[in-house]
């Protein structure tokens, strides 16, 4: 499920729901709207995976240099 995906990475990295939702999909209601239910598209979903996995690789490499 997206959402607890989301609230795992929200835990992990200290960032701020409005935050996470400006960086991924520019959209800073987005976790809540989630939070409340709301299904995204199936291209949203896979955007939003992306952003995470992008985000958390660029943070290894990061501590690995």
């Amino acid at each position: 499920m997206l959402i607890r995906s989301i609230e795992k990475f929200l835990r992990a990295h200290g960032v701020a729901p409005t935050t996470f939702g400006r960086w991924a999909v520019k959209d800073p209601r987005f976790v809540f709207d989630l939070r409340n239910g709301r299904e995204p598209r199936a291209d949203t979903e896979a955007h939003v995976r992306s952003f995470i996995a992008a985000f958390e690789a660029a943070r290894e490499n990061a501590h690995v240099a």
